[in-house]
């Protein structure tokens, strides 16, 4: 069988075969001018000239825009026959032109890199030009545009640790070399091979550093969709008939003893928040892979589209949580990506909080865990973009804190809120865990007590049990979150975060 690495070189498509592959039929047109001339010594200019001879093109990139099914979008692919890919003074400035271009012209942009990263033949000049390719795709994200790269094989050195590494949306060529440090330099360097089977695109995605890995023939439709949701736009609805607020018509929840909804709430069926973008978002697209083992955070991280209303999903994944491995500090770095691309894309966020809890161990305190804590709480809070947090399930602790503080927070009716799991409460209090029930009780954690103390805004009923009514449950919130999503959008952002401080600076006061 062959190496992934042989695999991915047996694979390998030039530059145009990869736009052919990807664009509308027809659709390129470059953006390319002749490449400014770096003054090349006479080895160097024959080196050049073979280069161009071999790929049939004038540098290591092209840039252009074309259509992608019907969308104009912006493009800068590597050619690896030109010089292994590398990107020297004139191809930098290809790259750098088409970005500014793509940012002028308020396109997204597509990335294919596929290089061995800086071009060893104009040394220190070519490589501090990864710095000014890096200020420009990030000018490109602050404008609100997407930003979305292929990985190619291989995709190495400086230009992995520059552009290759800021996309929205990563995606890798199944069997790619992608990696910092080039097998050959560390063997040069070290006298000894790299490790196998680190630097691959699947061994990336298992550890949650791209997003997918997928064939050339499979990119336009992850591009499409992650575009659907990264240009979609509210049209206004949200409030209800007549005006009145999101939720004036939302029925009354039953008094519910909080224990019984503790229990509920821990029902292995109960579902989760990959069955709520299962059944109530029109489009999704994963961000974070899958993740294995110690290396899955526990956390899904996607973009989603509800209704016409686009936002960044944040979801405490209870599917793969436990109370044996509760959330450590790698799912709020996670969650602080999160909140990142929310504000680089100026979209909402929506936080879905399901958890036993934030990990208690050695290892978490080694790894900051309540600095994790602490900077997602400063982080959200302050948010530009606006924020709605939904109590799915099961919030204790830490863990849900997090994710807690947002513009509006709606909660399922068997969701709760607590410092810790009452259980943990109990025997603080009373030395015994026996009085659980008696202490939820009295520290307002369940959906009804949050209402009436302004912790919640919404509560969303379920009749009898989520976990009975799974499907229509989660079409039923995935209703109000449409309706509380536009509503958020088309308020003023500077009356929405004014609100969002007055909020909790004022929670708990009568």
């Amino acid at each position: 069988m062959a190496s992934p690495r042989e695999h991915g070189r047996s694979r390998r498509l030039g530059a145009r075969d990869l736009l052919d592959a990807t664009l509308d039929p027809g659709s390129f047109r470059s953006w390319d001018t002749e490449p400014v001339d770096v003054g090349p010594d006479p080895a160097y200019a024959a080196e050049l000239a073979a280069a161009r001879e071999r790929s049939g093109c004038d540098e290591s990139v092209l840039t252009g825009e074309g259509r992608l099914r019907g969308r104009r979008v912006a493009v800068m692919v590597c050619e690896f026959r030109f010089l292994g890919g590398s990107i020297g003074i004139a191809a930098a400035e290809r790259l750098v032109s088409a970005v500014e271009r793509a940012t002028a012209e308020g396109l997204p942009l597509i990335a294919a890199p596929a290089s061995g990263g800086t071009r060893m033949q104009e040394g220190t000049l070519a490589f501090l030009s990864m710095v000014k390719i890096s200020a420009a795709i990030a000018a490109h994200k602050s404008a609100g545009l997407p930003y979305l790269v292929y990985l190619r094989h291989p995709t190495t050195g400086g230009v992995l640790a520059s552009w290759g590494s800021q996309g929205h949306l990563t995606v890798a060529e199944p069997g790619a070399l992608i990696g910092f440090l080039g097998p050959r330099v560390y063997e040069a360097l070290y006298d000894r091979p790299f490790p196998d089977g680190v630097q691959t695109a699947e061994n990336l995605y298992r550890n949650g550093l791209i997003d997918a890995v997928l064939e050339p023939a499979d990119v336009p439709a992850i591009t499409d969709r992650a575009l659907n949701i990264l240009l979609a736009r509210p049209c206004g609805e949200g409030a209800a008939p007549g005006g009145a607020p999101p939720g004036a018509d939302d029925e009354p929840v039953p008094d519910v003893p909080a224990w019984e909804s503790i229990t509920r709430s821990r029902r292995p069926d109960r579902p989760g928040v990959r069955n709520l973008l299962r059944h109530a978002a029109e489009d999704v697209v994963p961000l974070n892979g899958t993740g294995e083992g110690e290396s899955d955070p526990g956390l899904l991280l996607a973009l989603a589209r509800f209704g016409d209303a686009p936002c960044v999903v944040l979801g405490q994944d209870r599917v793969r949580q436990s109370m044996e491995r509760p959330l450590g500090p790698a799912a709020l770095r996670e969650a602080r990506r999160g909140m990142r691309v929310a504000r680089e894309l100026r979209l909402p966020l929506l936080t879905v909080i399901d958890t036993p809890g934030a990990a208690l161990s050695k290892d978490a305190e080694e790894r900051g865990m309540a600095g994790q804590i602490a900077r997602c709480l400063a982080e959200l809070v302050t948010l530009e973009t606006p924020t709605l947090a939904v109590l799915l399930g099961q919030g204790t602790g830490g863990g849900a804190l997090a994710l807690v503080p947002a513009d509006r927070v709606i909660a399922a009716q068997h969701a709760w809120l607590s410092p810790l799991p009452p259980e943990g409460a109990s025997a603080i209090v009373h030395r015994t865990v026996d009085r659980a029930p008696e202490l939820a009780a009295a520290q307002g954690v369940r959906s009804r007590d949050l209402h009436a103390n302004g912790v919640v805004d919404r509560v969303v009923p379920e009749r009898d049990d989520a976990a009975d009514e799974p499907d229509a449950f989660c079409r039923r919130l995935g209703g109000v979150l449409r309706e509380e999503l536009a509503a958020l959008v088309t308020a003023d952002p500077a009356a929405r975060t004014a609100a969002r401080h007055t909020r909790y600076r004022r929670l708990g006061l009568r």
